[in-house]
Order: structure tokens, then C-alpha cells, then sequence
């Protein structure tokens, strides 16, 4: 049981219909984020152990903002002459439309321990591409 030639070309036609509905709708979604990323500031807490402190506008969510704190460790673990960041904790907080984070991240020269853990150069180059900054 086959499908008459025109109702062929009408299933056709609908499924490239939705699939270009479909792409529109992500980069419509794209070109709507636009954010406005606000600074980092760094904190050496004790040795290894770093807090930076961003903050950022036009966020969609938490990831956003989490997000901008990880590139920020990444790049700082670099600047130091290591290889990897191990994230601990993130407060996150928005008023005003003004998103805030608080992470806090060990940064070490060898893989450190744990499930949380970055490679900085890898995690550098991903940042840039996404066009988010670093310290």
C-alpha cells in the first residue's frame, strides 16, 4: 500500500516545511541571546583554592551565568601554568536582570579527583567559541 504520487509530494512537502519551521525556530532563539557579560573578579581564597565572582545580563538561565564562571576558572587555572579546575560550588542569584555567580574551583597541574572536573585548554577554546569571555 503505497502512497498515491500527489499525496507523495504533499508528505513531502509538509516534512521540509517543518524541518525548515524547525531550523527558524533555533536560530530565531539563538539571535535572541544576547548577553552582556559584566566582569569576573578573582579571589585567591588559599593556595589552590579560587573564587571568582561574575556577573552578567540578558542570562536565559543558571547555565548562563554558571557557564561564564567556568570559562573564568578555566582561563585563570591557564594564566597560573595549570591544566585543570576541579568546581566545588556556584551560588547563583538574579535581581534586576542582573545575573550574579559565586563559584569556587581548585585549580591543580594534574587531573584532580572527582566528577566536576575541567580540562582548562580544552574548556578555554570551547569558551571562545561560544563567545564567552575568560579572566
Amino acid at each position: 500500500m503505497g502512497l498515491s504520487p500527489a499525496k507523495a509530494g504533499l508528505t513531502v512537502a509538509a516534512f521540509a516545511a517543518l524541518q525548515a519551521c524547525a531550523g527558524q525556530g533555533a536560530d530565531a532563539s539563538q539571535a535572541a541571546f544576547k548577553p552582556q557579560y559584566l566582569g569576573i573578579e578573582t579571589i585567591l581564597m588559599d593556595g589552590d583554592l579560587v573564587d571568582f565572582r561574575v556577573a552578567m545580563k540578558g542570562a536565559r538561565n543558571r547555565d548562563d551565568v554558571s557557564n561564564y564562571a567556568r570559562c573564568a576558572a578555566a582561563q585563570y587555572a591557564l594564566i597560573r601554568g595549570y591544566g585543570f579546575a576541579r568546581h566545588l560550588r556556584t551560588n547563583i542569584a538574579e535581581s534586576g536582570g542582573t545575573w550574579r555567580a559565586d563559584a569556587v574551583y581548585t585549580i591543580s597541574a594534574a587531573l584532580p579527583l572527582g566528577l566536576r572536573t575541567i580540562d582548562a585548554e580544552v574548556t578555554v577554546r570551547d569558551c571562545g567559541a561560544q563567545g564567552i569571555p575568560t579572566v
